[in-house]
């Protein structure tokens, strides 16, 4: 974004929980891990207070127990808490898993909150996933591996160890053979029938993909730091972008809107001017008139609206135990698939796909017998 000397996140911005696939990729690649500040602070009567919403969210399913799984949002009735645990709780549901507390199931975020790595530190990774990723990508090509990107994938079609995957290449007819196959689609794309593969219905159908939206604002000056110095987070939960956050501990005239879940979902498909509307709206709430005579430059990504995504990242439906592993199974020893909806232990993060990738890698390479 012009005027800012640090990078501008459209879509993962952290390192989620232990993530030792993405810290062992840094450290080949030379990159640090920069650690975020967690300071948080809730308008509370146009007042900033300070919280904690992560600790909020896990006193939420602190000691749960469940014979048979319900929502989220069923849980939270059954449980006595106080008001403000439940707001946050639901809160996080949207925001941080990006799913609809009516539908999400309740044992998948016992299971997650359980865990402790809310509680962690989330830190982002120097230069932003661009710098690793494009470390990637030379290393794999200097390794003799060829890149085709602006490929537009439209059909794969296999019988026993001969697949061929075509579609279009720079507008071209494309089309390529090969024994074995990874397919690694975001689930949105898988569910939305553009590739078929009638074998993964049923685990499709216990899956959903959460809506994402986020605006990157620059400001002339960042005159949140005037009221609220050293915080990282900021919340208010009615508002149609709940949350907001800084680059901290980086410091620049950035702040990123996010809203996910139901909210995401009644914005989603809005114009750029309605979204960034939304976002300024909802930062007025947070610190008064004004704000948007300070606004600078920004940049709006409505991921469900991207038709190469389809949404943000998976969670799983209510009674939809097993279903990234029915998804993540190989199809006649020839289809295999990867991404984040496949990855049992850390779904909906980078490091998920990342180890879902050297997963599928290892399968075929285990059935190869090498």
């Amino acid at each position: 974004m012009p005027g800012l000397q640090i990078p501008v996140e459209l879509g993962a911005e952290f390192i989620h929980g232990e993530a030792k696939v993405t810290h062992a990729l840094l450290k080949k690649a030379g990159l640090a891990a920069v650690d975020s500040v967690r300071e948080q602070r809730q308008v509370v009567k146009g007042r900033l207070r300070p919280m904690n919403a992560f600790a909020e969210a896990q006193r939420a399913v602190r000691n749960a127990t469940l014979d048979r799984d319900i929502s989220f949002e069923q849980l939270l009735a059954r449980r006595r808490l106080p008001a403000k645990t439940k707001t946050f709780a639901r809160m996080m549901v949207e925001g941080f898993d990006a799913a609809d507390p009516r539908r999400v199931s309740a044992a998948s975020i016992i299971e997650e909150w359980g865990a402790g790595s809310l509680g962690a530190s989330q830190p982002r990774p120097q230069g932003g996933y661009g710098a690793l990723l494009g470390w990637l990508a030379n290393s794999i090509v200097a390794n003799g591996a060829r890149l085709q990107l602006g490929t537009l994938v439209r059909k794969v079609e296999w019988k026993g160890h001969a697949a061929t995957v075509s579609g279009t290449f720079l507008g071209e007819r494309f089309s390529a053979k090969a024994p074995r196959v990874i397919v690694t689609l975001p689930l949105g794309v898988l569910q939305s029938g553009a590739l078929r593969f009638p074998q993964k219905r049923a685990a499709l159908k216990k899956l959903a993909d959460g809506p994402v939206i986020r605006v990157a604002m620059r400001f002339h000056r960042p005159f949140w730091e005037e009221r609220a110095r050293g915080v990282a987070f900021f919340h208010s939960p009615q508002a149609p972008f709940p949350t907001f956050w800084t680059p901290l501990p980086k410091r620049a005239p950035l702040l990123t809107a996010w809203a996910g879940g139901p909210k995401a979902a009644r914005l989603t498909g809005s114009s750029t001017r309605k979204l960034l509307d939304a976002a300024l709206t909802s930062l007025e709430s947070v610190f008064g008139k004004g704000v948007r005579a300070e606004l600078a430059a920004a940049y709006v990504q409505d991921w469900m609206q991207d038709p190469y995504s389809r949404g943000g990242y998976s969670y799983l439906l209510v009674g939809g135990k097993g279903a990234r592993e029915e998804l993540a199974a190989p199809i006649d020893e020839t289809i295999f698939f990867a991404g984040e909806a496949t990855d049992s232990e850390e779904s909906g993060t980078v490091a998920g796909a990342l180890r879902s990738g050297q997963r599928a890698a290892r399968e075929i390479l285990n059935e190869k017998g090498v």
